[in-house]
């Protein structure tokens, strides 16, 4: 019997991340080929690709729930914790 979702941590993975994911592992496009089909540059997808892949990897490891929004400023107010804690680590 699995833990109830309400109870776990939640991760939000955003539509742009989640799409890069779904189209550079899924379908396994490059990254340039991804950039062209989302129009946005090579640069672009690499960064949403470390993000997201940090994202799914901590969630499956960690027990965490996968929350997807669409941007930002929907995000899940259980969240922000996590997001504020992840974004110092990155800046460091």
């Amino acid at each position: 019997m699995g833990v109830p979702a309400h109870m776990l941590e939640q991760v939000v993975l955003t539509l742009d991340e989640f799409e890069t994911l779904r189209i550079c592992d899924l379908e396994g496009k490059q990254q340039v080929e991804a950039g062209e089909s989302m129009g946005v540059s090579r640069g672009t997808v690499q960064r949403l690709l470390v993000k997201a892949r940090a994202k799914v990897v901590d969630a499956l490891l960690n027990q965490k729930i996968l929350v997807l929004v669409d941007g930002f400023d929907q995000e899940v107010p259980e969240t922000r914790k996590y997001n504020e804690r992840n974004s110092n680590r990155d800046s460091q």
